[in-house]
């Protein structure tokens, strides 16, 4: 079979490959929308990642999704979007009238998840972010762009908060990690977008009763399924949106530019990737 003959395919480009939930998304997008199409994953070390981004269409895909290492690498190997360069990483490429393009769909994945699991969330006029890094970037960006008037982020390193303070504007805070308990009493939002509460990683220490009855609270972490934060706040009776939902809905757009078909995030699919996820 030729190349060109071959059903379209995108990949995941990490290094190392390792186990990811993205062929899982995307295979049954592929089967549930009856598309002639494939999804990889690609071990590409860092020193030839230019070759392989380059030559991605030679390579026969039509896109990729990017993984760590090589976020922030692909934005001089592609054209970014206002988004991938706001958040100072691409997940995602794509041809756009012969040109390889790059955007970051994290932003998207977080706010279209919280508009699933918490409508009227952007009805709150403050949002406090914890984490200074790529995630919690996108997560601001996506906050800003929605309207959100005043957005806090705080990190335990200040100069890491205050560098992304300074990158986006009057509308973003950077806070110190002493004022948490002063600054949730008025938080509409509180985001963790640290690794805190993850499996392997510290807890998360945080007196959720502080927040106002009316919040909602969102994590990305997926692994455990339910952090320790987002169990407090539903004991509590607070609406939230957790890391899956983000992951499941940032894959979203990517499958459209390369396949053309915008696709569902289910019932159906979350319970298969909760499976996957929970598997011993």
């Amino acid at each position: 079979m030729t190349l060109a003959a071959k059903a379209p395919a995108a990949c995941l480009i990490g290094w190392p490959a390792a186990h990811s939930r993205s062929p899982l998304i995307h295979h049954h997008w592929l089967h549930e929308l009856g598309i002639a199409g494939g999804y990889t994953i690609e071990a590409v070390p860092p020193e030839e990642l230019a070759d392989f981004v380059t030559r991605l269409d030679r390579r026969g895909f039509i896109g990729a999704n990017v993984t760590i290492p090589h976020k922030e690498r692909v934005l001089e190997l592609a054209e970014p979007d206002a988004r991938a360069r706001a958040v100072g990483a691409a997940n995602t490429l794509w041809y756009e009238r012969g040109s390889l393009r790059a955007t970051n769909t994290d932003v998207e994945g977080f706010i279209d998840n919280l508009d699933a699991a918490a409508p009227g969330w952007d009805r709150t006029d403050e949002a406090l972010v914890l984490g200074s890094g790529g995630s919690a970037r996108a997560v601001v960006f996506g906050l800003l762009e929605r309207g959100v008037d005043r957005v806090r982020v705080i990190n335990r390193t200040a100069a890491r908060a205050q560098a992304l303070a300074d990158q986006f504007g009057s509308r973003v805070v950077a806070e110190g990690w002493d004022r948490v308990p002063a600054l949730l009493p008025q938080a509409g939002l509180f985001v963790n977008t640290t690794s805190l509460g993850m499996h392997g990683q510290p807890p998360l220490v945080l007196d959720i009763e502080l927040l106002p009855h009316w919040a909602v609270v969102a994590d990305i972490v997926y692994v455990p399924l339910e952090t320790q934060l987002l169990g407090a706040a539903r004991a509590r009776g607070l609406r939230t949106a957790d890391g899956l939902g983000m992951l499941l809905h940032q894959a979203v757009r990517g499958f459209e530019l390369w396949f053309g078909r915008r696709p569902q995030v289910t019932p159906e699919l979350r319970a298969l990737v909760e499976a996957d996820l929970t598997k011993a």
